[in-house]
């Protein structure tokens, strides 16, 4: 079963209902840290300019935790966990990714996963 899978398409309805910026399917390897913790690896599959989402095996994370990530080369962002059910994780930035920067990112990150 797929990470995307875990997630009922009902849920993503409801989800898709709040989002204010549309979503991009990626296949990335990423890292967040919350604090002062050590950074964890995790693999990112959703990215807007306003936040992404990934999978943690982990599963604790709660919602506003604070956290920096790191999407491959690029970051850290700031962000703070908005939910996070059977340890898929929905991240927001504290500040929206650049529009013509966020296309380069999706482009870039894009073409290395056809990779």
């Amino acid at each position: 079963m797929t990470i995307q899978k875990k997630i009922t398409q009902h849920q993503l309805d409801v989800l898709d209902e709040t989002r204010r910026t549309p979503r991009f399917d990626i296949s990335v390897q990423g890292r967040y840290r919350t604090g002062n913790g050590v950074a964890r690896h995790v693999p990112i599959f959703e990215i807007s300019e306003t936040g992404c989402r990934f999978y943690d095996r982990f599963g604790r994370l709660t919602a506003g935790t604070e956290m920096s990530v790191k999407i491959e080369t690029i970051g850290p962002i700031i962000a703070t966990v908005r939910w996070s059910k059977d340890h898929i994780v929905g991240v927001q930035f504290e500040r929206p990714i650049y529009g013509p920067v966020f296309e380069f990112i999706r482009n870039k990150l894009a073409r290395e996963d056809e990779d």
